[in-house]
């Protein structure tokens, strides 16, 4: 019986991680495989080098917080706020080793050094908020208005977990309830 090969997707998963934990200079095959638990001759059969699996690890990224989202979103139908709702829950809720902060941030930090990287993140963003601009704008018919609650809307996703700020006698919970009854009230 043949060795049983590690998954392509845990390899991208491990690279996310690195990725995150310490910028694309942490993303190295030895230390993946170590992480792994495997021997690097694996990955070999995978990807052609370690830019092949850089290149695979922002498809997987953009793929998850773009198209990955807005089906699921979408699955369940319902009007625009509704739909609004569950995007709202969907982020907010349990994230995966993709769609994590500490991944968002370092794709980030790295589009400030890699012309490629910037393009990708420019993509993911605008089809992100593309999307919030259709859900708004079936309710608010003020273009102004619309373009300001994505803009809210899609700091809070990048920017929440960065605020250590406390918020007064509400709790944070309390507080982004009330940001969001705002955004979608009329």
């Amino acid at each position: 019986m043949g060795a049983i090969r590690t998954p392509r997707d845990k390899w991208i998963e491990e690279g996310l991680r690195a990725l995150a934990a310490g910028g694309p200079e942490a993303v190295r095959v030895e230390v993946l495989a170590q992480s792994l638990g495997v021997s690097k001759g694996g990955f070999y059969g995978y990807f052609r080098n370690r830019a092949g699996l850089l290149e695979e690890m922002l498809d997987t990224w953009e793929r998850a917080v773009t198209e990955d989202v807005i089906e699921r979103i979408e699955r369940d139908g319902g009007d625009a706020r509704e739909r609004l709702g569950r995007l709202f829950d969907v982020v907010g809720s349990g994230e995966t080793h993709v769609t994590s902060a500490g991944v968002e941030l370092a794709i980030r930090d790295w589009a400030r050094r890699d012309e490629g990287v910037v393009q990708r993140l420019r993509r993911a963003d605008n089809r992100r908020m593309d999307y919030l601009r259709e859900l708004y704008g079936a309710f608010c018919p003020d273009e102004g208005d619309v373009e300001a609650r994505c803009l809210i809307t899609f700091s809070l996703r990048i920017g929440d977990h960065l605020i250590a700020a406390d918020n007064g006698p509400r709790s944070r919970t309390a507080v982004l309830a009330a940001v969001r009854k705002r955004l979608l009230s009329s």
